[in-house]
């Protein structure tokens, strides 16, 4: 099983990595918009507008997954340490 230690590690890089891909989607999203909806309209079948709105509802919900399931048990586990 995991120690204490090895579990904060553990969330530790997880937080990093999924901060990491939400900064690169978030990126992406931002700088290859036209190329990005253009591509998942013709393939999804879905307007341009929602796109849009599902675009940020990604990015909402992807933030709010890592600060739930990686950030928060990180600090909390950092801070019994």
């Amino acid at each position: 099983m995991f120690d204490l230690q090895s579990l904060t590690t553990f969330l530790g890089w997880c937080s990093l990595i999924n901060v990491g891909i939400l900064v690169l989607s978030t990126a992406i999203i931002l700088f290859a918009k036209r190329t990005i909806l253009q591509l998942h309209s013709q393939m999804f079948s879905v307007t341009e507008s929602q796109l849009n709105q599902l675009y940020l509802q990604f990015i909402a919900h992807y933030k709010m997954l890592i600060l739930i399931f990686n950030l928060v048990p990180y600090i909390a586990l950092k801070l019994m340490q």
